[in-house]
């Protein structure tokens, strides 16, 4: 058996390779070698050219990494690294898969997710290809609709479930997270209510 330890941290000189105890008389002295992420920043070029899909991975990482204080980069970072898969021609559970490590990798603020979902779903249009399908998005915003449901019951009582209908003509499923998350922390139904008022009346046109 030969082990291997990934480093996915920050700190380029912390390069740990051997791992070891000694008590009661017995000794163990484990040695391995050290694959350091921050190592690729020097290989871009190659990591983009490459098809294997762990490229993918360094690649999220990296950004991650360098986008940590900039967060309008590590949007456009995360569009890229998107835009990069749909032209490998992935097989499409290979790019849902990692897909699902691009957004878990790179989150943003929500304004800024609501920009890159407009944004993906353009490049979709273009590149003709939908890997979360209508379907799968209403799915999970039901999801959410049922989650507010019980969280608004248990916390704000059989009343509060009146918002339901206004919930639910929600179609942006971030806003839907952010409503199911507020209700940790509101204290009356109408400071809930402005989580997705204030919200939907600031993407309203202009006159």
């Amino acid at each position: 058996v030969a082990s291997c330890a990934i480093l996915g941290d920050d700190n380029i000189n912390w390069r740990p390779s051997q791992f070891g105890y000694d008590l009661f008389g017995c000794t163990v002295d484990f040695q391995f070698p050290v694959i350091k992420l921050l190592d690729y920043k020097h290989w871009l070029s190659e990591l983009e050219a490459s098809r294997n899909p762990f490229a993918t991975v360094v690649m999220a990482h990296l950004a991650a990494v360098q986008t940590r204080s900039n967060r309008s980069q590590r949007k456009q970072s995360k569009l890229n690294l998107v835009r990069r898969l749909y032209e490998q021609g992935f097989e499409r559970e290979a790019v849902v898969n990692l897909l699902a490590f691009i957004d878990w990798m790179l989150t943003l603020p929500l304004d800024l997710e609501r920009e890159f979902q407009r944004e993906v779903e353009q490049l979709e249009a273009e590149q003709r290809m939908q890997y979360v399908t209508s379907f799968e998005r209403i799915a999970r915003m039901e999801e959410l609709v049922e989650a507010i449901k019980l969280g608004l019951e248990l916390k704000f009582g059989p009343e509060a479930l009146n918002l339901v209908p206004e919930i639910s003509s929600l179609e942006d499923v971030e806003l839907l997270r952010a409503v199911r998350n507020g209700i940790k922390t509101a204290t009356t139904v109408d400071e809930l209510r402005q989580i997705y008022q204030s919200s939907t009346t600031d993407n309203l046109p202009e006159n």
